[in-house]
């Protein structure tokens, strides 16, 4: 693992900031990178479910594989909640078994899920309090967006906000 002063940045975590950027300058889609990582995109019939048919690449937030994942684990304390989060890989992976079967608006809504996965819950709950009617002004919701696609490379979801916030301003919903 590289280490920074204040944090372990594990590899998974650098192999996906180069896949975005990678996406960002157009180079590559972050799908394609993903799927290279596997050589090959994901398919229902072959793989799905990935906990049967590919528990290899089924891992947790904090790096555990899902069958050092148990009951007794928890109940003894051993493993703690960020062993039991989902990885943004595996909603990728997830999402290119819905593309495989045809389902795109389900794929677009697992990689939306993947970016929120690193987000922490706290500012999660915030934007929620935020996105309601009337709790925020166009600039704070602007700032929002901007926040999400520069502090978290959470595009999707950023354009989610501005979205709303072009909403909200056509339907006087803004705060003033």
């Amino acid at each position: 693992m590289a280490q920074s002063k204040e944090m372990n940045i594990s590899p998974d975590v650098i192999a996906e900031a180069v896949k975005r950027a990678m996406a960002a300058l157009g180079q590559e889609s972050a799908k394609g990178v993903a799927a290279n990582n596997l050589n090959g995109t994901l398919d229902a019939q072959r793989d799905y479910p990935l906990a049967e048919k590919r528990p290899d690449l089924v891992k947790s937030a904090s790096g555990l594989a899902l069958k050092d994942i148990t009951l007794d684990k928890a109940v003894s304390g051993e493993i703690g909640f960020d062993d039991v989060k989902i990885r943004p890989e595996t909603l990728e992976y997830q999402a290119q078994i819905a593309e495989s079967i045809h389902r795109p608006k389900i794929a677009a809504n697992l990689r939306r899920a993947a970016e929120m996965t690193q987000i922490p819950d706290e500012r999660l709950l915030e934007m929620y309090g935020m996105l309601r009617p009337y709790r925020c002004t166009k600039q704070e919701l602007l700032d929002l967006a901007n926040d999400l696609e520069t502090k978290y490379q959470a595009r999707i979801c950023a354009g989610f906000v501005r979205e709303a916030c072009d909403v909200y301003e056509k339907r006087n919903r803004l705060k003033r």
